[in-house]
């Protein structure tokens, strides 16, 4: 029996997200403006920071909760990242391996 080899796209398809209508990250836009790295636009895995209008935008229902984003903002960026772990019962459940 061989097992098929699954990109990471089908691998992140096969997670499962309890989407919570409350975010579990704030952006605080007015640090966000002064910062000229903008890192958390680059290092998130999934995309959940857009610059739409010179504003930072998140879209939390994509978060990976990998914490990527605030490590990143505190040390290269100006800090107005605040992640927090999603309520209980809400986030993502990893399904492959």
């Amino acid at each position: 029996m061989s097992l098929e080899k699954l990109s990471l796209d089908k691998r992140l398809g096969l997670n499962r997200y309890e989407i919570d209508s409350q975010s579990h990250i704030e952006v605080d836009q007015e640090k966000c403006s002064k910062c000229e790295t903008k890192v958390c636009l680059y290092v998130c895995p999934a995309e959940v920071y857009k610059l739409e209008e010179d504003k930072i935008v998140c879209n939390h229902e994509d978060c990976l909760e990998c914490g990527t984003c605030q490590i990143a903002c505190h040390t290269a960026g100006m800090g107005g990242i605040t992640w927090n772990n999603p309520r209980g019962g809400f986030g993502i459940s990893y399904r492959y391996g």
